[in-house]
């Protein structure tokens, strides 16, 4: 009866109240199942609620995943029984340029390894990219280099690339094409004979020395000579303080062991970080007005330390931009024309933080140091007023 025909006369027979109805549980609009994430937190609120997990409970995730991790580094950085990491030995050193033809050569490199941005740098300074063409290879989730095709660079800069020889996932592809296969280390840098199937070299020093001095006929900058014979001695003394506590002192501060191979470790690479700088006080480069392989080696590590080194491998007593003088040396050497296109900033945070597991098992990058962008690496450095002569820088720009 619709209620403006109801008088208030009318009665009614009593009726029960009716219960509370019931809604239907809702259907969830999402159709993806549950994430493991999803499912452990939900697992540890039945446990034990929004409490701390037990002491017990911590303890053994914290002994299993010491475990873990002490097995994991001794794969990824052998050491030896201090802790100390020992940086394994390069397969295929000591290329004969007198038995190699340029032409046939492929240069296998990655932008976020500081051995073979090594090689792009002196490949780049030497005029040498329209003879030795190279194939940029990127981490991969199992440790591995593999190829990806990143599209058209911009200008001359760097990316990403296929395997140009032969289409190859892998650089483990190549190494295994060689006479009699390969089963050992596939690293980058790496020459490659494409002719012969071959590994010509995979020490990044002595192929930097190659694409220096072996192939001058065929490069765009022949009278540049990064290791004359007149600094050879002083190139050697240097190299023996930046090699073994700076280039690698970062990853033996890194892929330290034990907390007593960390302090030798760091000690030894902010003491030499310290000499270098008083050095470079009184000299434009670590030989005077001409820039060496020596100065080559020392800049793929410091552009790479404040990124990296400093927070990821505790580095952390002090950043390259807190020196007097580096930080300008630095950016000296990143604003010679070709050096800062074989630089990807973000390649190398990249290579670090989101495929180094063990030392990073977030994979969360932090966000670029101000100071070591490009624009600020840009910035007026003044350090051509310690050159003695402007030829090196002459030769370097023509």
């Amino acid at each position: 009866m619709p209620p403006f025909l109801i008088s208030p006369a009318t009665h009614f027979p009593t009726v029960p109240p009716l219960k509370p109805r019931q809604s239907p549980p809702k259907m969830s609009t999402n159709n993806h199942p549950p994430t493991p994430t999803h499912l452990i937190t939900s697992f540890t609120n039945l446990l034990w609620g929004k409490s701390l997990p037990p002491q017990l409970l911590i303890s053994t995730v914290r002994s299993s995943w010491s475990t873990l991790w002490h097995l994991m580094m001794s794969q990824l950085a052998p050491s030896d029984p201090s802790g100390s990491y020992t940086r394994p030995i390069s397969q295929f050193p000591n290329p004969n340029p007198h038995q190699l033809t340029p032409t046939t050569l492929h240069l296998y490199a990655a932008l976020p390894c500081p051995w073979a941005h090594r090689t792009l740098i002196v490949r780049a300074l030497k005029g040498l990219q329209h003879v030795i063409p190279v194939s940029i290879a990127s981490p991969g989730l199992d440790g591995s280099w593999e190829f990806k095709d990143e599209g058209i660079p911009i200008g001359d800069k760097l990316i990403p690339t296929r395997d140009k020889v032969y289409g190859a996932k892998t650089l483990r592809e190549v190494y295994k094409m060689r006479t009699g296969g390969y089963d050992g280390r596939c690293t980058v840098p790496m020459v490659w004979d494409v002719v012969k199937k071959e590994v010509v070299c995979n020490e990044s020093y002595d192929i930097i020395g190659l694409l220096n001095s072996g192939f001058n006929d065929f490069a765009q900058n022949p009278d540049l000579d990064l290791a004359p014979p007149e600094l050879k001695e002083r190139i050697d003394e240097w190299n023996r303080i930046v090699y073994p506590s700076i280039n690698n002192g970062v990853y033996r501060c890194g892929f330290a062991q034990s907390q007593e191979a960390y302090d030798t470790a760091v000690n030894e690479l902010f003491s030499a970080l310290n000499k270098i700088d008083g050095h470079l006080s009184g000299s434009r480069y670590l030989c005077g007005d001409k820039l060496t392989l020596a100065d080559v080696c020392l800049f793929t590590t410091l552009i790479r330390f404040d990124l990296v080194y400093n927070v990821m491998f505790k580095c952390t007593k002090k950043k390259v931009v807190e020196y007097q003088n580096l930080y300008g040396y630095m950016r000296d050497i990143y604003q010679i024309p070709g050096v800062a296109e074989t630089c990807d900033l973000d390649a190398m945070m990249d290579g670090y933080y989101k495929f180094l597991f063990p030392l990073n098992p977030g994979n969360i990058r932090p966000v670029m140091p101000s100071a070591s962008d490009h624009e600020f690496l840009l910035q007026s450095h003044t350090r051509e007023s310690l050159s003695t002569s402007q030829q090196s820088v002459q030769v370097l720009a023509s």
